[in-house]
């Protein structure tokens, strides 16, 4: 196991005692223990952010460390825990798609940010030429974890697939035209459309 795994474990495993910590009820020790992680958490989160503030006022050098810092895969979540990382979550989203388009474009996919709305994410997947479902699959599941990866506090993610938009009813106004030029031009050349209007 890398270090960068074994922190991300210590990290679920600190989320699920804390977790566990706050499902307890009318017990003393557990009100005390929560009341621990609490003012720990605020000890640290004001020590940490009083580093960042000096390290900030260093000036440009002090700026690259922190840009540095917000990175890094283990400081990244420790800054994110205490919400003093560097960057916004759009930047961050933008970054992992970014990050993650030479592993897309492998797959014959790509990925686009739709909205971003209070730390709820949506991104819609394209797939090019014959793909499997499996594919859809494997080109979400590697959207999402590049996601996470950088952007572990967002509210929600939502990946549409093609097959979403198929299943919504969604129909692009550009797939309207198409339709409708293909429609006409057969009408030209005396071809009858079976379903068109």
């Amino acid at each position: 196991m890398t270090k960068r795994e074994a922190f991300q474990e210590k990290i679920r495993q600190l989320g699920s005692l804390v977790g566990e910590l706050d499902a307890m009820q009318g017990d003393r020790s557990s009100a005390a223990a929560r009341e621990l992680v609490k003012l720990l958490m605020e000890v640290h989160g004001t020590a940490l952010e009083r580093m960042l503030e000096i390290v900030f006022e260093s000036g440009a050098p002090g700026e690259a460390i922190i840009q540095r810092a917000g990175e890094d895969a283990i400081v990244r979540h420790l800054l994110l825990l205490y919400s003093l990382h560097p960057q916004d979550l759009e930047t961050r989203v933008l970054k992992a798609l970014d990050g993650a388009a030479s592993k897309l474009r492998k797959q014959n996919s790509e990925a686009e940010l739709v909205s971003i709305r209070e730390g709820a994410v949506q991104v819609r997947i394209r797939i090019s030429g014959h793909a499997c479902g499996s594919t859809a699959k494997t080109v979400k599941a590697l959207v999402e974890e590049a996601i996470y990866d950088q952007a572990p506090d967002l509210v929600s993610l939502e990946v549409l697939t093609p097959e979403d938009e198929v299943s919504s009813g969604f129909v692009s106004l550009e797939s309207l035209f198409k339709h409708q030029l293909s429609t006409q031009a057969a009408a030209v050349h005396g071809v009858e459309v079976v379903g068109a209007d």
